[in-house]
């Protein structure tokens, strides 16, 4: 096999799409919107708590009507908000959307995208209700995707066993029950580092969406806490309990 179509440096296409979508969104809101128009643009497609906060004003108080009350549940999570914020983001949607991406297929792909997304929204309004700062970016996601794919990714000949090699059949090995997973001392410090890394950017403040904005980490630890329960219902390989 030529290392050209070794499946490590072959970007399934769905991961590019999702990427190249961030991107555009982000280039154009950045390099096109006036100022005026970029705050009409976070009304409209940004995830605000306070839209469903029926003792301010809920969705009356706020621009756009009935649509952003829907669909801003998942199109926040193609928002950034600088190039920094961006490129930390996709850096880590690449191989960990990858991965799930060639166990999952494009379908399941993108409805376990769509519920990582959602669950982050869920997260960050039980944690901010009434808060009227918009919330942007795919870290939610990221983190449900870093969840799936450690549900496989430490199996014996799975992607990290399998590296050199690349071998495709290594993203379609069972994934252990989620009962039996925390055995595994590699899960168990991969999760304690996750969970780690998020409380430091996040309660320490340590941002990446610019000086006035924080990071979102409540929403981080909804998609990751989805992504992983959630797994085994879009996983279309049958689930080991050894």
């Amino acid at each position: 096999m030529s290392r050209s179509s070794e499946p490590i440096f072959n970007v399934p296409a769905i991961v590019l799409a999702f990427v190249a979508a961030f991107v555009l969104v982000w280039a154009g809101e950045f390099l096109l919107l006036t100022d005026e128009e970029e705050i009409a643009f976070l009304f409209d497609f940004a995830f605000i708590p306070a839209r469903y906060d029926a003792s301010a004003g809920g969705a009356e108080s706020l621009p756009g009507g009935f649509g952003p009350e829907i669909w801003t549940f998942i199109t926040y999570g193609f928002l950034h908000g600088g190039a920094l914020h961006l490129a930390v983001n996709s850096i880590f949607f690449l191989p960990f959307g990858s991965a799930v991406a060639r166990r999952f297929g494009t379908a399941r792909f993108v409805g376990f995208f769509v519920v990582t997304v959602v669950a982050g929204a869920l997260a960050h309004f039980l944690t901010h209700r009434g808060d009227v700062q918009p919330m942007i970016g795919a870290s939610a996601a990221v983190s449900g995707l870093m969840a799936g794919a450690m549900r496989f990714a430490f199996q014996p000949g799975g992607p990290i066993a399998t590296f050199r090699r690349a071998d495709p059949d290594s993203y379609r090995v069972p994934a252990l029950r989620l009962a039996v997973a925390w055995r595994d001392v590699r899960v168990v410090v991969f999760v304690l580092v996750w969970c780690a890394a998020n409380l430091v950017f996040g309660i320490g403040g340590l941002g990446l969406q610019g000086e006035e904005q924080s990071v979102a980490w409540q929403a981080h630890f909804g998609g990751f806490v989805v992504g992983l329960l959630l797994f085994s219902w879009f996983d279309p390989v049958p689930t080991t309990s050894t």
